[in-house]
């Protein structure tokens, strides 16, 4: 079993037991090219929930990203999780992440199709799933985090936006004016990945347009904070605390966001 769901702290965020998730492949294209994401529910809920768009870290879709949003959904969420890659791009190691994710990064608006295409995504599953009316949010893991950003950037029309130890940066500021629901960085104060800088700069451009956000700096977390495998003191660590806190103030913004009409 994947020590994800074996940590007491996040043991005790589980609303659910693990052998009553489903998930199940999800094919789809962009531009005529093929993308397969993964949809992932509780089989047990059969009332509507709210879905969630889930962007994972740059090693895209895999096992670890799975068992993530089976932790997260719980009896809460539909998740769909995004494949930012395409079907033939999977990373198997850093390296291999690293250069599927810079290629993406580095064209802001097909990040910003390939998030979009999610949404959409998730949203032709209702009907195989029990999706709750309007309640549509996105959250992202660093790389994923800095992609649903951009998502919110775009102007995409979702109730909400949460980022974990995501990428802050982008290239024209002046497009948060279009963001039009509340966004909520969870970010660790020392995390080498997104400095001060960046994190200041990110600051001034969401209080410049008048963006519903929040920024949340847990003393002690590096990048990767919510990630199991990650092992690299002062750089990439997993911080079960924290990443317990992290969990429940993304799930006290929906449950906010959600319960507006």
């Amino acid at each position: 079993m994947n020590k994800l769901l074996l940590s007491p702290f996040l043991l005790a965020f589980c609303t659910s037991v693990a052998a009553e998730m489903v998930s199940r492949p999800v094919p789809y294209e962009i531009d005529g090219k093929p993308f397969e994401g993964a949809l992932v529910y509780d089989d047990t809920q059969k009332s509507p929930r709210p879905g969630l768009v889930m962007v994972p870290n740059w090693l895209g879709v895999s096992p670890a990203a799975t068992e993530q949003a089976k932790l997260i959904a719980g009896q809460r969420y539909v998740i769909f999780i995004a494949d930012m890659y395409g079907k033939d791009i999977r990373p198997s190691n850093p390296d291999e992440a690293r250069a599927a994710a810079t290629a993406v990064r580095g064209d802001r608006a097909l990040m910003r199709k390939r998030a979009q295409a999610a949404v959409d995504v998730l949203k032709a599953q209702d009907g195989q799933v029990a999706l709750a009316p309007g309640k549509l949010g996105a959250i992202g893991f660093c790389f994923g985090g800095g992609s649903i950003l951009e998502l919110a950037r775009s102007g995409s029309p979702l109730k909400g936006f949460v980022s974990f130890h995501g990428n802050l940066d982008t290239p024209d500021p002046a497009d948060a004016r279009q963001i039009k629901a509340p966004i909520l960085v969870l970010h660790g104060a020392d995390d080498p990945s997104v400095p001060k800088a960046q994190v200041d700069a990110f600051q001034a451009e969401m209080t410049a347009a008048k963006v519903d956000w929040q920024l949340v700096s847990y003393g002690g977390a590096v990048h990767s904070f919510t990630d199991p495998d990650a092992n690299v003191p002062g750089r990439n660590q997993y911080h079960p605390a924290v990443a317990l806190r992290a969990y429940k103030a993304m799930n006290d913004l929906f449950d906010e966001v959600f319960a507006q009409p």
